[in-house]
């Protein structure tokens, strides 16, 4: 088993990592885009995830991962195994939570499920082999080039991205199961465009550079060339921090919901996706989840302005309107309203 590179060795890119944290704390923020050049860990951060997140717990035997908790979000095998449980509760077994990897080439059917034709054949039985879309369930979903996936593909997942259920009704089959997880995008801008449509669906979105600094990019390729020569000496002197950050996003998880935003919080965050001309309402309470996820993150009792002010750019630089006048990038424009409204620029 390939061994993922530990998200804390990272070097720099605190806007992505911050990024994804959020999203593992609150999964209703709605997934995450990475845009920026080739090399700059993207994929890495991504796939480092599982690493950091506790287990689920989940329905013993279930294809798709049901919550126990969740009797109004299970698949039909479990709505049919509790109805002959006759009140009983049925098993529940820990898992893993899943970071899925959704690759350009693939198919409808590798998506959303298909015919198992072996047990058709085998068997004569019509039965559904579960896709991608079933495996990511309460996990992630992961799409490197984004930007270049087909444009059914993409239908397919802003449908399955706004219901939360995946419906399968071919080949004699009509499945119905529980499909909601973060998904999580990167690429090239340089390579084409996202479709509006869906990335509208991305609650977050984020640039990344190649790193600048002689220092930064001395210690990625020390620390790479480190991980590749010994990886399990790597991953032990990284262990500590794995475990800092894991202990993070549970205790921010249980604290996130219970956090209070001030009203004058709240208004100065409305006022700024006002300034930015923002449309609908979707930007504000994007802005608002993350900003609670992000005081959750650090352990603070109340969301402040500092909280609103780092995660804008995240929630609001992919939200603006194409101004003719003015061609300045989204996070330039993002960064001039917070100081407009704040008076002063973002904390870090």
């Amino acid at each position: 088993m390939r061994v993922a590179y530990p998200f804390s060795a990272i070097v720099g890119q605190d806007e992505m990592k911050l990024a994804l944290l959020i999203a593992a704390t609150d999964a209703a923020i709605g997934g995450v885009m990475v845009f920026g050049d080739r090399g700059t860990g993207k994929s890495t951060a991504v796939r480092a995830l599982p690493a950091l997140l506790p287990s689920m717990k989940a329905i013993d035997g279930c294809r798709y991962g049901c919550d126990p908790a969740a009797n109004g979000a299970r698949c039909d095998e479990c709505r049919a195994r509790a109805a002959a449980a006759h009140g009983h509760k049925l098993p529940v077994a820990e898992k893993a939570v899943p970071v899925v990897d959704l690759p350009l080439g693939a198919t409808e059917d590798r998506l959303v499920g298909a015919l198992d034709i072996e047990k058709a054949l085998r068997d004569g039985q019509k039965a559904f082999e579960p896709g991608l879309l079933a495996r990511a369930h309460r996990g992630f979903l992961y799409v490197d080039e984004v930007n270049l996936l087909e444009d059914h593909l993409v239908d397919l997942l802003l449908d399955v991205a706004q219901t939360g259920e995946n419906v399968v009704e071919r080949d004699g089959v009509s499945v119905r199961h529980p499909a909601r997880f973060v998904l999580v995008g990167s690429g090239n801008p340089e390579e084409g465009d996202l479709r509006p449509q869906l990335l509208d669906r991305f609650g977050l979105s984020v640039e990344v550079k190649t790193p600048t600094s002689v220092a930064d990019r001395l210690l990625v390729i020390q620390r790479r060339d480190a991980f590749e020569r010994d990886a399990t000496a790597f991953m032990q002197q990284w262990a500590a921090d794995e475990e800092k950050i894991r202990k993070r996003i549970v205790a921010a998880r249980r604290k996130v919901a219970k956090l209070e935003v001030p009203a004058p919080v709240l208004e100065k965050a409305v006022t700024l996706c006002m300034e930015l001309g923002t449309d609908g309402v979707r930007g504000e309470l994007t802005l608002l989840r993350a900003a609670r996820a992000c005081a959750a993150l650090d352990g603070a009792h109340d969301v402040t302005d500092v909280h609103m002010q780092r995660v804008a750019p995240l929630a609001l630089r992919h939200r603006l309107r194409r101004n003719v006048l003015d061609d300045t990038g989204g996070s330039t424009r993002v960064e001039r309203a917070i100081a407009a409204v704040y008076g002063e620029a973002p904390r870090a």
